[in-house]
């Protein structure tokens, strides 16, 4: 036999051996089938499929990871799949909503196949929006039920701020609700005052992300600047809003400052740090947006600013509106200011938020950007998704999927401290705050797990940094210094602008001397932290003289008389830990308080009910 017709038959058994395989497995998929009667194999067979479409959507994201990103000085090589790499307008969400809009995908930027799908996910909803001339009573109530019963006709769910000069909410909801809502308030006095406001969707977070149930709160202003009625400055004198590409290429200027108009604590886990040649970076070192007033008015601060462009950024963006108008108003009104020479006054569109759909990198970001939703904080989403691949290796869960870049190691490094060990720390959890100031306290895990079973107290030394710093120990020594910088403020307002602003109630310095000045522990056996507290003067008691009297409350419910709506003295409150409890009904308890004798009982909440309530955290 030829060698020609020894391969003509090998080839010739070859496709016999293929037909013959083919029928082989045609028969048992038969077989799989035919034996569907039994529960068992139901159950196996739906878990190879539910293992295979797990293993296909792995596949997938290791693909996506082909293209890489560079930022505009080629500092971080990153892979990502390039059409996540610019946040852009949803032609879909732009025929829905109308008008400016950006939203995109959790789970395609995070490239994560647990995220749920669309029909079965929460929608998360920033925008905020300032009005001039400020709403008559009237509008404003008949924009206060138009926000609450569409809202509700919606299933739209969080926080509304709402206020005569605007909103600013945070909200979630099912992907077809948030954008029906929005439209709704879009069309509203056809478009009257919404028509430009921009709204941020993110979809497809996990239901577990989404708040409990809507709540508007009727405001002052939106954000809290202390700087409502004849102190406003006016909202059309802005800074230079600039989309984020602007924004990251100004950050490279000299002779350039970058303000961070956040509180301190939201600093010190995240921030930008542009090149060493570029915007020099600004923490104004405050507790609360109230103290911006006053630090934009020292001598230090303006010198900081002199001959620069300033640039400003917050997380959405809307403590930059009133900020960088301040800061213009006094460029045209106050000589010393006109002065500086100050080159100009920008703001980051949309803010960090908006920054980390275009730059899923991180661009000149580092660390972690602390939200005020129920995600608390996050990175930039590439940055994430190496965190999670990061902690797989260190838990030894398995081996990471994406590779991580030597440039990108320095990005997953906590930016902030632990305040109780110095451990490199970034995530604020647990109910603990500064037992001087009120801030959240940055307690890393072993710290807090050692205070919950005892080997280790968290004492009222442990303070936050800023405090350590300042050499604050009690919150007197802050309102003294508060109520002193911001007479002075005031009498310089006065003197420029001319107007009389209302004046102050004196504290009643009596009432002050009835509050029990030594500390007494009462017995908690059982770790309580929730505690029932009446009779407190409801004419003189409110949430600062509350956590003045109870150093540690995290949460407060009110609680209201149901025929009249009115408070008459009696609270729940949920304490940091259960040592700052026993304090509270050992110092507190049969004790007078501003006239008053209290009662403060121990009050374990009851297994079937909510506690902490939603929206009662003290901010």
């Amino acid at each position: 036999m030829s060698l020609d017709e020894k391969s003509k038959l090998k080839k010739e058994k070859k496709k016999k051996d293929k037909k013959k395989h083919k029928k082989r497995k045609r028969d048992d998929e038969f077989l799989e089938v035919s034996s569907s009667s039994s529960s068992e194999n139901n159950k196996d067979r739906k878990k190879s499929s539910k293992e295979k479409k797990r293993k296909k959507k792995q596949s997938k994201r290791d693909e996506c990871t082909k293209k890489c990103i560079k930022d505009d000085v080629g500092s971080l090589d990153i892979e990502l799949p390039s059409k996540h790499i610019k946040a852009a307008p949803n032609t879909d969400d732009v025929k829905i909503v109308g008008g400016r809009i950006v939203s995109f995908s959790a789970q395609d930027i995070n490239a994560n196949p647990e995220f749920p799908p669309k029909e079965n996910s929460t929608t998360l909803l920033l925008f905020y929006q300032y009005i001039e001339p400020v709403l008559d009573e009237e509008s404003f109530k008949d924009l206060l039920h138009h926000v609450e019963s569409t809202g509700e006709a919606h299933g739209i769910t969080g926080r509304m701020r709402v206020a005569h000069e605007g909103l600013n909410c945070t909200l979630t909801g099912g992907y077809d609700g948030v954008r029906a809502w929005c439209k709704s308030l879009r069309d509203y006095k056809n478009g009257k005052y919404f028509g430009e406001t921009e709204f941020k969707l993110t979809d497809n977070l996990p239901n577990g992300q989404a708040f409990p149930r809507l709540h508007a709160f009727k405001v002052e202003e939106i954000v809290n600047y202390g700087l409502a009625g004849v102190k406003a400055p006016s909202i059309k004198m802005t800074g230079i809003h600039l989309e984020p590409e602007e924004y990251h290429k100004k950050m490279m200027e000299d002779e350039t400052v970058i303000i961070d108009v956040r509180n301190h604590y939201e600093a010190a886990i995240g921030k930008f740090q542009p090149p060493p040649t570029g915007a020099k970076y600004i923490d104004p070192m405050m507790r609360k947006s109230t103290e911006f007033p006053v630090w934009l008015d020292k001598p230090e601060t303006k010198e900081m600013l002199r001959g620069k462009q300033v640039l400003m950024y917050c997380t959405g963006g809307v403590r930059c509106e009133r900020a960088s108008a301040l800061l213009r108003t006094k460029m045209e009104m106050e000589e010393d200011t006109k002065a500086l020479g100050i080159k100009g006054v920008y703001q980051l569109q949309g803010g960090i938020d908006k920054y980390f759909r275009d730059f899923p990198e991180g661009g000149w970001w580092r660390g972690k950007n602390y939200v005020f939703d129920k995600r608390f904080a996050h990175a930039p989403p590439v940055i994430e998704t190496f965190e999670r691949e990061a902690k797989k290796e260190e838990k030894g869960i398995g081996k990471a999927t994406v590779e991580i870049p030597i440039s990108a190691k320095d990005k997953l490094q906590a930016l902030g401290k632990c305040e109780a060990c110095n451990k490199p720390w970034d995530k604020y959890r647990g109910k603990r705050r500064c037992p001087t100031c009120g801030v959240p306290s940055l307690i890393c895990k072993e710290c807090h797990d050692a205070d919950a079973n005892g080997t280790r107290t968290l004492d009222r030394s442990i303070r936050c940094d800023l405090c350590v710093k300042e050499g604050i120990t009690s919150k007197h020594q802050i309102r003294e210094r508060e109520e002193k910088e911001m007479e002075q403020y005031e009498r310089k307002l006065r003197e420029i602008y001319g107007f009389e602003l209302p004046k102050k109630k004196k504290r009643n310095t009596c009432d002050v001397e009835n509050i029990p000045k030594r500390h007494k522990s009462a017995p908690n056996p059982n770790n309580i932290t929730r505690l029932f507290i009446k009779n407190l003067c409801a004419k003189k008691v409110d949430q600062p003289q509350l956590c003045e009297l109870f150093p540690g409350i995290t949460h407060v419910e009110w609680i209201m008389d149901k025929k009249s709506g009115n408070w008459y003295g009696s609270v729940f409150v949920e304490m940091a830990t259960p040592g700052n409890a026993a304090m509270a009904v050992g110092t507190y308890h049969k004790k007078k308080a501003y006239g008053r004798i209290l009662h403060v009982a121990y009050s374990p909440p009851d297994p079937k009910s909510i506690w902490p309530p939603p929206n009662s955290r003290i901010v």
